[in-house]
């Protein structure tokens, strides 16, 4: 490595965007923000601060924000896209002119590409056929992130010089940067649990006690880890900070927006209405929807996941989903140790039901 400052692109003006380019610009990178909003670039250039997404947040003044692509991409050693999933795959087109092999790519977005089931770093491989691709997930809420509090995520990579590069750009003594060879467990992590943390929301909104919040999350991680077994992910990644970890502060807070949709919810809004009132993109709405198709598709058990559909696209009310959960079959806890097809057979040799 040379005495060179790294020079970091942020792609995105959201929250996390704007934290994670603070975050480079403390740790002495040369750092590039690419936003579409002239006055929001404007802003940050003045005053170091994006009214939007953090208002209270001081951006490190080394931060220069920017509407044009070239100018922030321009020399870039790592480049990280923090893009709603909807928006990613033209913003990368956008960018690909300005974008060359020996550069990292790294997505920051927990979302799904309808077309196709994509991931976000999928999206970056097919888009540029770069070697260096990784993807940043893990319990990121951006606003603790953007008050120091001490935090920690995972890069996720098959190549090292990835990994090694990310923790040098954003390690920091609040942000911890650990490592993982499991790319797609990482990323479908980040993806899944907007689903649960829009459950969680509903069920807190429902005024479900400590118990019930307990038996969500825990019946989320199974069902999040049978899914990704089923796509070809790692079970084991699921215990780590992108499974377990960011499962538990989106369903626990109401910092994070799916939580807060789910909220909206429970307390009788309409799905359009809960969206509306948040004001920014929750992206397990989409991810609900993509998810159950696809488990149909294969055959995979997610009721958490049916249930969340019933209510957000065909009307079912909060309550009903709550005790539809309640009638499923007793089946094992953890999958991974007593197989489904186990306890089936043992309540047909017994003669009891089965589901």
């Amino acid at each position: 490595m040379s005495d060179e400052p790294m020079r970091v692109a942020v792609l995105g003006g959201g929250s996390f965007g704007t934290a994670l380019a603070s975050i480079a610009a403390d740790n002495g990178a040369r750092v590039r923000q690419w936003l579409r909003d002239p006055d929001l670039a404007a802003q940050i250039n003045r005053e170091h601060r994006n009214g939007r997404y953090l208002p209270d947040y001081a951006i490190n003044p080394a931060v220069v924000a920017s509407t044009v692509m070239a100018e922030v991409l321009e020399g870039a050693d790592l480049v990280l896209v923090a893009i709603p999933s909807k928006a990613f795959r033209d913003v990368v087109r956008q960018a690909r002119p300005w974008l060359h092999a020996g550069q990292i790519l790294v997505s920051t977005t927990k979302g799904i590409q309808e077309e196709g089931f994509k991931l976000m770093s999928r999206i970056l491989e097919e888009e540029t056929g770069f070697p260096h691709i990784g993807v940043i997930s893990g319990p990121n809420l951006a606003t603790e992130i953007a008050q120091k509090q001490l935090t920690a995520t995972v890069i996720a990579s098959d190549d090292p010089e990835t990994r090694t590069r990310v923790q040098t750009a954003l390690g920091c003594d609040y942000f911890r940067v650990y490592a993982s060879n499991d790319r797609y467990g990482v990323e479908l992590g980040g993806a899944l649990k907007n689903i649960y943390a829009i459950a969680a929301g509903m069920a807190a909104a429902l005024g479900m006690g400590e118990n019930t919040r307990s038996m969500l999350m825990t019946r989320a991680l199974a069902e999040m880890s049978r899914f990704a077994v089923d796509q070809g992910a790692n079970p084991m990644t699921f215990l780590g900070l992108a499974g377990v970890g960011d499962l538990i502060v989106t369903c626990s807070s109401s910092l994070s927006r799916n939580y807060r949709v789910g909220q909206a919810l429970g307390e009788g809004s309409t799905l359009d209405e809960a969206v509306e009132a948040l004001g920014q993109v929750a992206e397990g709405v989409n991810t609900v929807r993509l998810v159950r198709d696809k488990a149909r598709e294969d055959g995979v058990y997610m009721p958490l996941a049916e249930g969340l559909y019933q209510v957000l696209f065909e009307g079912v009310p909060a309550q009903e989903m709550a005790r539809m959960l309640m009638l499923g079959e007793q089946s094992s806890d953890v999958e991974f140790i007593l197989s489904r097809e186990d306890v089936r057979q043992a309540h047909r040799d017994d003669g009891g039901p089965h589901g």
